[in-house]
């Protein structure tokens, strides 16, 4: 048991780490609609995304798509290391406590 503590606490910290490393996010998804979706033509880009339980679109310029799209990268990144960490964090949590009553 101690020895997958040191494994999760290890784990944690190269988390942290790559947290740190973490610019600019966005939430959401990026999309390309058209205004004449039959012929395809009028093309614009679309971003969706919920915040404090409302949905929300933008629009976004061409120019800065490729941006968006590392800036949603980004987010996901975040959001996969964090429920990895309260996951480590709830499992480290249990063993503690199995470790203090066989002691």
């Amino acid at each position: 048991m101690k020895i997958r503590l040191k494994q999760i606490e290890k784990r944690i910290d190269r988390i942290r780490s790559e947290l740190i490393k973490i610019d600019a996010m966005r939430p959401g998804s990026l999309t390309r609609q058209y205004k004449d979706p039959k012929n395809q033509t009028g093309a614009y880009y679309q971003l969706s995304y919920t915040l404090d339980m409302r949905s929300r679109t933008e629009y976004i310029r061409k120019e800065w798509v490729s941006e968006i799209r590392r800036q949603i990268k980004q987010y996901k990144r975040y959001k996969q290391l964090n429920a990895e960490w309260v996951s480590l964090s709830i499992e480290h949590s249990k063993l503690s406590m199995k470790l203090e009553r066989t002691q």
